[in-house]
Order: structure tokens, then sequence, then C-alpha cells
């Protein structure tokens, strides 16, 4: 049985889930996708817009420095 399978909240959570990586084992299960992006220093494609999404940039510095030009 696949992980996707366990998890009871995986088809709720890959409904919510803005990753644009097509082959990303983690989608659907935002506990993995944390630990996986915590783990390299980064944020979760989810906490980005679409735009900043899709440049798979999901580094702490590029973060900040939307926000910051945001603000």
């Amino acid at each position: 049985m696949a992980k996707i399978d366990k998890c009871p909240k995986s088809k709720v959570n890959a409904g919510y889930c803005t990753c644009t990586y097509s082959s990303c084992p983690r989608h659907g299960l935002c506990c993995e996708c944390l630990h996986y992006h915590r783990h390299r220093n980064e944020i979760p494609a989810c906490y980005f817009s679409a735009e900043e999404e899709k440049t798979y940039n999901r580094s702490i510095e590029f973060y900040c420095q939307r926000r910051t030009k945001q603000a």
C-alpha cells in the first residue's frame, strides 16, 4: 500500500496543494512535504503565489524577498 493511501486526509490535502511539480511523491501528503522542505531550508509551494510557485524557488530568502517587495 502506498503512503498516499495510508493518509486519511490525502485527497482533501491534494485539493489544496498548489505544487505544480507534477512528479512530486509528496503531493497530498502535507506532513511529508513540510518535513522535506524544512530539512532543505525551504518553504512548501503552498506559501507562494501561483506566479512565484512556477519558479520552483522554495528558498526562505526568495519568500522573504517577495514579501518585502509587496509590503
